[in-house]
């Protein structure tokens, strides 16, 4: 008899579809406090920086765009402050 594989939770988690202000929450929860938070015109900057993360449907998944996201946020901050 095969043994069942287990649910990825996680992964399932990761590699879900969001809109705009899901991922937005989502960023958001948990995060440590030393980081930056994502804000509504932030990722729509984002968004416009690397319009290709984004060519099919728009949305945003936590696989493809937090690490992303959270490496361009401080360069994006720091240009800001010039």
């Amino acid at each position: 008899m095969q043994a069942m594989k287990t649910r990825d939770l996680e992964r399932e988690r990761s590699e879900q579809k969001l809109t705009l202000h899901e991922f937005l929450s989502t960023y958001n929860e948990g995060l440590p406090s030393a980081f930056p938070r994502a804000s509504l015109p932030y990722l729509r900057e984002f968004q416009k920086t690397y319009p290709k993360l984004f060519k099919r449907d728009g949305t945003w998944t936590l696989d493809q765009h937090r690490k992303k996201f959270m490496d361009w946020i401080p360069q994006h901050l720091r240009a800001l402050q010039r």
